[in-house]
């Protein structure tokens, strides 16, 4: 959602350039392999391999699609586990990028990624990280914001303008409140 939130509602008002960077719940949580956790996060895992197969060949451009096509596909339609082929096909890219899915030599790929994005905010959070420089130039991470829903255009701005806001007051470490519903995934993107 939070995805959304940036790119439907924000990127466009704010001209952001965005840069996709991976994060490993598997990395980053090390389930165990008997966990009702540890399936989910190494599918996932493996999708990122797939998708720094694409970044290797295309670019960081041609990942904002094959990340939008993983959200329809695990968010709105429900499928896990997918064939990446078909992911990768749906976006009009290579295919054979999907024997990247177990293949762990892109594993230090991710876990570097991963690791800068981290370095930015603290190993004490989660994802969704939003990096961006402050006010002096230096570039500074958020855990956050956990959203449910994507909110309207107004109050999309308005949020990220004060995550602009706090990223310059020196002090600012953190905001929180419990959880109290699911996200809301909307339409399914185009």
């Amino acid at each position: 959602m939070t995805a959304r939130w940036v790119v439907d509602e924000v990127k466009p008002a704010r001209d952001l350039d965005i840069l996709w960077q991976p994060i490993s719940l598997m990395f980053k949580n090390n389930p165990p392999e008997d966990s009702d956790y540890y399936e989910g996060s190494y599918f996932t895992h493996r999708l990122m391999r797939v998708m720094e197969s694409l970044r290797a060949k295309e670019g960081d451009a041609a990942i904002k699609d094959l990340y939008w096509e993983y959200g329809r596909r695990l968010h709105h339609d429900q499928q896990r586990p997918f064939d990446p082929a078909d992911a990768l096909t749906a976006i009009n890219a290579d295919p054979s990028h999907a024997a990247a899915f177990d293949d762990n030599a892109w594993d230090d790929e991710i876990r570097t990624r991963m690791n800068q994005g981290l370095a930015l905010c603290g190993d004490d959070v989660g994802t969704p990280i939003i990096a961006f420089e402050d006010n002096e130039g230096t570039k500074q991470g958020y855990f956050g914001p956990v959203i449910t829903r994507v909110p309207p255009t107004q109050d999309a701005i308005a949020m990220w303008d004060a995550l602009v806001a706090m990223m310059n007051v020196k002090g600012f470490w953190e905001l929180k409140r419990t959880r109290t519903e699911r996200p809301e995934f909307g339409t399914r993107p185009a």
